[in-house]
């Protein structure tokens, strides 16, 4: 156990350390994450009332296509520079291996969300500072981490990458995002836990169900 809690922490640390080099990442979610809320605020923006009911699923549109453009670069450095082998030769369960790469998913896109709800809650004149809401934004993110970071082991190694791993990953991870908009506008609504209590539950479930799936299959995946 204490082995492989150093595996992922050194799996972690490692992405994190490249990260914060090259900066390709992060730069390259806030950068279309800011755009997609950018073009929301303006197409919804001379209705209050409208924005106001479009805003929960701008936020997580786009969390959502900007997440992926980050999955597509989470094992490119592995799989171009051929590391990949080397990590897979190591005596080290395949398990923390995913568990580092879906952790390092889920800080880059916390680090982004980060800078990203300031900027939605002034566009969409919206607070943000409300505990639950941050909860299902957290639990949200552990779910699209977690599944995205199976999808992009898979699609890394097709040809076109790119297009492979929104079609393949989005239909899974749809529940997830359903979840996550339904809980959000409720509590941005001004509602409380019962009215976003049954959101909140489909997260969790599915964060768990892909918690417990996705390192089983990722061990199939990663041979291949």
């Amino acid at each position: 156990m204490k082995r492989s809690l150093v595996v992922v922490r050194t799996i972690l640390w490692k992405d994190l350390l490249l990260e914060l080099k090259s900066k390709d990442v992060i730069i390259s979610i806030v950068s279309f994450a800011m755009l997609a809320l950018v073009i929301f605020n303006f197409a919804f923006g001379s209705s209050s009332q409208l924005a106001s009911l479009i805003a929960p699923g701008a936020i997580w549109v786009s969390i959502t296509f900007a997440g992926v453009i980050g999955l597509n670069r989470l094992f490119v450095i592995e799989h171009d520079q051929g590391s990949i082998i080397g990590l897979l030769l190591t005596p080290v369960s395949r398990d923390s291996i995913y568990f580092g790469k879906m952790l390092s998913m889920f800080v880059f896109l916390t680090i982004s969300e980060i800078i990203l709800l300031p900027i939605y809650a002034i566009l969409f004149n919206t607070s943000i500072i409300h505990p639950l809401f941050l909860l299902i934004v957290a639990l949200g993110t552990i779910g699209f981490a977690s599944l995205g970071t199976l999808f992009s082991a898979m699609a890394v190694n097709t040809r076109s990458r790119e297009i492979m791993l929104p079609v393949m990953f989005l239909p899974i991870v749809m529940p997830i995002l359903i979840g996550s908009v339904v809980a959000s506008a409720n509590i941005l609504d001004g509602g409380g836990w019962s009215d976003a209590s049954r959101g909140i539950h489909i997260i969790i479930v599915f964060d768990v169900l892909s918690l417990i799936v996705s390192p089983l299959l990722f061990e199939q995946i990663i041979q291949e």
